[in-house]
């Protein structure tokens, strides 16, 4: 038994895809807690540091190191899926410490240290090393982020609250892509630079965490005083049984399996097109741009008609990406539109996601559930990667992203039935 915000709205169970409530729509006003504010403006400070090195990676690996594609899809894969290495793990440490802001600032932290290692990084090995470092960092920070997020926002008001917070996220990785470029414009081959940039921001975002971030108390746990670390561990196996999580992970695992990472679909589109490297980046800040300008709306969308609806029907927007980046015609406008779909796919689902999964999991567990389905997303992303780059080796770019839109396409109606009747049993209060 337990109690948790859904509490609130009178003991009731609530599905994963039910509306909130008229009362809870019209009766709560929306209040933005300053510690979301604060923590949108670590996350802009990092993924000012994040993006402007990703921005250039794809460029960085295949041409000025000379790597394959292969090789990039398996440095993507690890951008992709290092981090679940330990979410799962610092979740529950944030779980059972109760204060996930010390664990937030270790996993900013670690990620800042990788940054020194993208200045020396020369080949395959040592770059892959300081991407599994930085995104082991990610993997520590974003479920301990995340539960701060849900403490301090209001419950009716929740998927809107992470796009607030998403939205200073995407702010920071628009900007960052855009310094990439102007630095590559300015100074041929100065990823280096970039590199220096991005560190200067990764410091940035653990000062202000560290100074700004107040250290609030998640859940009921205590590492001293409530639960022995024994009687811990049937607790996290109880939770993967939660029957709306359950269906969640289910749903993560499939959608994520045919999510190709974004490096990809540029890729994709830089060879169609043929432009010239140093406008790269600005395919980043296309995304960022509409993902900040939809994170909100979609947020209330996603609180109003159902975070599941929302989250599944976001992957039609990223079915149509790959339809036009996969298409035999180029030019400004089909990449405009192609970039524009891949920002609402993230919109849809990225803060909506988080949200989906702090509905459905326990209160006094809530860093660990979230952390688990990031660790099930980024899994299976890792899969989608790698056997991308294999087949784009096989098979060419276009028909590669072809095969996967229609892989996608069918996914969707699957995840929409398992999805759909996900829900929380609430014990009355």
């Amino acid at each position: 038994m337990y109690i948790s915000m859904s509490d609130r709205h009178g003991g009731k169970e609530k599905t994963a895809d039910a509306p909130v409530d008229a009362a809870d729509r019209n009766g709560v006003q929306f209040r933005l807690s300053p510690v979301i504010l604060w923590l949108g403006l670590v996350s802009l400070a990092t993924d000012i540091s994040s993006e402007s090195a990703a921005a250039v990676l794809p460029l960085y690996v295949t041409g000025f190191l000379g790597l394959s594609v292969i090789a990039f899809g398996i440095i993507d894969g690890i951008n992709q899926g290092a981090s679940a290495l330990v979410r799962i793990a610092a979740g529950w440490v944030s779980d059972r410490l109760g204060r996930p802001k010390h664990v937030a600032l270790a996993g900013y932290g670690l990620s800042m240290l990788a940054r020194i290692g993208f200045l020396f990084a020369g080949g395959f090995w040592s770059l892959a090393a300081a991407v599994t470092g930085d995104r082991i960092g990610k993997g520590i920070r974003t479920a301990p982020r995340d539960a701060l997020i849900t403490t301090a926002a209001q419950p009716e008001h929740l998927a809107r609250h992470f796009g607030v917070h998403r939205m200073l996220d995407n702010i920071g990785a628009a900007t960052g892509p855009v310094i990439a470029f102007l630095v590559l414009m300015l100074i041929p081959n100065g990823y280096g630079t970039v590199f220096v940039i991005s560190l200067a921001f990764a410091a940035i975002g653990v000062a202000a965490l560290a100074l700004a971030v107040p250290n609030l108390r998640t859940g009921k746990a205590s590492w001293a005083v409530v639960t022995p670390l024994r009687a811990s561990v049937p607790v996290r196996w109880q939770l993967f049984r939660e029957p709306g999580l359950g269906r969640l992970l289910i749903t993560s695992a499939l959608l994520g399996v045919l999510t190709v990472g974004d490096g990809f679909i540029y890729l994709v589109l830089q060879a169609r097109d043929s432009f010239a490297v140093y406008w790269f980046p600005l395919l980043y800040v296309g995304t960022n741009v509409v993902f900040l300008l939809l994170a909100i709306p979609l947020g209330r969308l996603a609180d109003r008609y159902g975070r599941g609806k929302i989250f599944v029907a976001g992957h039609l927007a990223l079915v149509a990406c790959y339809l036009f980046a996969a298409a035999p015609f180029g030019g400004t406008w089909p990449t405009l539109l192609c970039l524009a779909l891949l920002g609402a796919f993230y919109a849809a689902t990225d803060g909506v996601l988080a949200a989906l999964a702090a509905q459905l999991t326990p209160a006094d567990r809530l860093a660990t559930g979230i952390g688990t389905v990031q660790t099930v997303t980024a899994l299976s992303r890792v899969a989608a990667s790698t056997a991308f780059g294999v087949l784009w080796f096989a098979t060419g770019p276009a028909t590669a992203m072809m095969v996967v839109a229609v892989l996608l396409l069918a996914g969707i109606p699957a995840a929409f039935m398992i999805l759909r009747k996900a829900q929380r049993r609430v014990s009355p209060a």
